[in-house]
């Protein structure tokens, strides 16, 4: 009995435990989440290591270099014995040497200068376009989010729309029932709450869709469980802010990231045409270097001929002046003087483009705003005259179609201002977005 007992309490409590292990997630989570998994930023996060690594290679270019040789040998073969048979006799000779030598450029032309320049401004490049691409990891996770939140608003208005056609069903059932209502009303009703459960799944289908998107841009386990929050976002909470555009259009050529980016890397592009012309210039190099020997042949010990009577040093300067290299010099700085052609063509570019798209964005949040208030004043017309076609129809001063028509567009009307509200607080990101300011404290608290 006590095992029965226990079994049936593990039943009951199944379900709690595992909407326990549910994940919860807000948008301030999946912002993080996304952040933390997406493949593109690890891949930008990579890329700025490489290029601090190559700073530091090209800070190290000022240090002399340092290299030790030794070299091993055994030489087997005839030799004539001049001290003891004067003959001809075969010998194996050990032969061992070392050396260790410095080199040290004293004068490349500022290539080094510049090398390390060019290095610093593509790490600077580097870090701003990592900055950018988060900021498309927290805004593609945000649109994500709202579409999400957006699908489970117009679910929601749809569940609402299916209870109110149950429920006016039941009432007409019971009117057919003592003939106050026609038998056709019925059937019109009928049609229409298997139209709202239709309209129900599909709404369902929209919801999973969007989720399942969600969990793809956050790049974790598709069959976990997860809650995604739902914030409260009251109708006519969608306040606008007036913008002026030039002040957008400023702001966004300031802060835009990838702009930015573009600017440090013309920079590396003019270090790199310095770099080119170094080689006109003439090269200075020291170098030194300390060496010894040692053979068997000798009559002399080891410690004598290594580190005393074979030991050679060497001191010396290099001075090498270029005069004529096939045009390879002209033709590497023209390459590199069209290159930076090319990156301020793209980078000016890109300027046009930061305009176009602040100015689309500042046109398309106007029409949003717009779009807000006029599907709230369509909802608030379409309520009412849901509300009086329903008090007409309960007196039977109206007929069930001219209700249904009435239902139809106060539903249309919840739909269509709640798509204006999400889609007004999608155009408000996408204006961040584009001006640069997008960060990952993102709230729709205050919406």
């Amino acid at each position: 009995m006590m095992q029965k007992v226990i079994l049936s309490a593990l039943i009951l409590c199944f379900p709690i435990l595992v909407a326990a292990q549910s994940q919860v997630i807000t948008i301030e989570d999946a912002i993080e989440i996304a952040l933390e998994n997406n493949y593109q930023l690890k891949q930008a996060e990579n890329n700025l290591s490489i290029s601090e690594l190559q700073e530091l290679s090209a800070k190290a270019d000022f240090f002399p270099s340092l290299n030790a040789n030794v070299n091993r040998g055994l030489n087997i073969g005839r030799r004539f014995d001049t001290e003891t048979t004067g003959q001809f006799v075969d010998v194996t000779t050990n032969n061992l040497s070392a050396s260790l030598s410095s080199n040290i450029d004293i004068f490349n032309g500022f290539a080094n200068i510049n090398n390390l320049r060019r290095s610093r401004e593509i790490t600077a490049s580097r870090e701003e376009l990592l900055q950018r691409v988060r900021e498309n990891v927290i805004f593609s996770t945000a649109s994500s989010y709202l579409d999400y939140l957006l699908s489970f608003q117009l679910l929601e208005i749809a569940e609402e729309n299916l209870q109110t056609s149950q429920s006016q069903l039941e009432q007409i059932e019971a009117q057919v029932e003592v003939g106050s209502r026609p038998m056709v009303d019925l059937l019109n009703q009928e049609s229409l709450v298997a139209n709202n459960e239709l309209d129900l799944v599909n709404r369902e289908n929209e919801v999973d869709l969007a989720r399942l998107s969600l969990i793809r841009i956050l790049q974790i386990d598709p069959l976990g469980e997860y809650e995604f929050v739902i914030p409260e976002i009251a109708q006519g909470s969608a306040v606008p802010i007036n913008y002026d555009l030039g002040e957008l259009v400023g702001a966004a050529l300031e802060n835009r990231a990838d702009l930015r980016s573009e600017q440090r890397a013309i920079l590396a592009e003019e270090y790199q045409v310095k770099i080119a012309k170094a080689q006109y210039y003439p090269t200075i190099s020291g170098s030194a270097s300390i060496r010894s020997n040692y053979s068997d042949l000798s009559m002399l010990s080891y410690t004598d001929q290594f580190f005393d009577q074979n030991v050679a040093r060497s001191f010396g300067i290099s001075l090498s002046i270029p005069i004529f290299n096939r045009l390879n010099a002209r033709t590497n700085v023209e390459i590199q003087k069209i290159n930076l052609k090319n990156a301020e063509l793209g980078l000016e570019n890109t300027r046009l483009q930061v305009i176009q798209e602040v100015n689309q964005a500042y046109r398309d949040y106007l029409a949003r705003v717009k779009e807000v208030e006029s599907t709230q004043r369509a909802l608030d017309a379409a309520e009412r005259a849901y509300e009086t076609e329903l008090q007409r129809y309960e007196v039977g001063a109206s007929t069930l179609i001219e209700l249904s028509l009435a239902n139809n567009a106060y539903v249309q009307a919840q739909a269509s201002q709640a798509q204006a509200t999400y889609r007004f607080i999608f155009q408000e990101k996408l204006l961040d977005y584009f001006i640069g300011r997008m960060d990952e404290n993102i709230s729709l608290e205050s919406y």
